[in-house]
């Protein structure tokens, strides 16, 4: 699962294009003790590095053969998976147009050949320093207050996302909704401070059951809580819910008014496609809905699923 806080346990990632190998030696050199660089040495697969790796800066030369980096520029700052990441100049040339132009194309700063080591790395510095303040700060935007899980708007990107990749790919996404039982009763009984520790506990519980890194758990709304499940077929994604159910009750929170059982218990509907041209994912959205619905009416403390067969 997603961490919520930029690099807690790594290095920043430092990405070098330049189409001259001595170059890009010489920037790695003067950068591996401090970050995870990786290098490139054309256009193209400068922006299959940055897909794959998303860097946290980026060094991009200007003149190269075939792409030049303002094409580079102009085809990241046009995705928005690659955007938001900065990206400085280096280039021989000493035009003020040249400069100019970079900065309009979304560039953040410009450097001079023959690189000045000092200036190079106070640059990156500095750049990297408001890149992390900034991640740090959308991070905030996306987490629930109470839980620290993710909020809906985070819900609504990811989920956004991972449908047109899996469209693209013709991978199934999964989706798992689910409902803590009687929370209402829970809270009339223990009291709306109690409440919000269960809260609490349960996010953490769901959280801790997922394991890969693009794997999204978000607090839905109220009591109910979201699982994004890209490139996961319904059986993978029954056995994560069935695990979910069984931590939260793992917990024994008492819950004396609930009439499931004596501890929290949750509700839980799975539903999987593969996305297609004509559905839109609130189709995905609405199945699992329907699945949650059916587990509820069916005695609630348990997992309904369904797969949808494209159109």
């Amino acid at each position: 699962m997603e961490t919520w806080l930029p690099h807690p346990h790594s290095r920043p990632k430092l990405l070098v294009v330049d189409d001259q190998p001595i170059n890009v030696r010489v920037l790695h050199e003067l950068f591996r003790e401090d970050f995870d660089v990786f290098m490139a040495t054309s256009g193209e697969q400068a922006i299959t590095v940055c897909q794959a790796q998303q860097p946290d800066l980026i060094l991009l030369d200007v003149v190269m053969e075939g792409m030049d980096g303002h094409e580079v520029c102009r085809r990241l700052k046009a995705d928005p998976a690659t955007q938001d990441i900065p990206i400085i100049f280096i280039t021989a040339q000493q035009q003020e147009s040249e400069e100019l132009l970079g900065l309009e194309l979304g560039a953040v700063d410009f450097i001079s050949k023959p690189i000045n080591p000092v200036i190079v790395k106070a640059r990156v510095r500095t750049h990297l320093t408001l890149k992390l303040q900034s991640d740090l700060l959308r991070t905030m935007a996306l987490m629930d207050g109470l839980t620290g899980v993710a909020n809906r708007r985070k819900f609504d990107e990811d989920i956004s996302a991972d449908w047109r990749v899996c469209l693209r790919e013709q991978k199934p996404l999964s989706l798992i909704l689910a409902d803590v039982d009687f929370f209402k009763r829970y809270n009339d009984r223990y009291g709306h401070q109690a409440g919000d520790g269960c809260l609490r506990a349960v996010a953490q519980a769901l959280a801790e059951t997922v394991r890969r890194p693009y794997d999204l758990v978000a607090r839905y709304g109220g009591e109910e809580f979201a699982c994004v499940l890209p490139n996961t077929d319904l059986s993978g994604a029954v056995e994560i819910a069935t695990r979910m159910q069984a931590g939260v009750r793992a917990l024994d929170i008492e819950h004396s008014a609930s009439d499931v059982d004596r501890v929290v218990t949750i509700s839980l509907g799975v539903a999987t496609l593969t996305p297609s041209a004509d559905l839109e994912f609130q189709a995905l959205i609405e199945a699992a809905d329907k699945q949650l619905y059916e587990a509820k009416s069916a005695g609630r403390g348990r997992v309904c699923s369904s797969s949808m067969a494209p159109s």
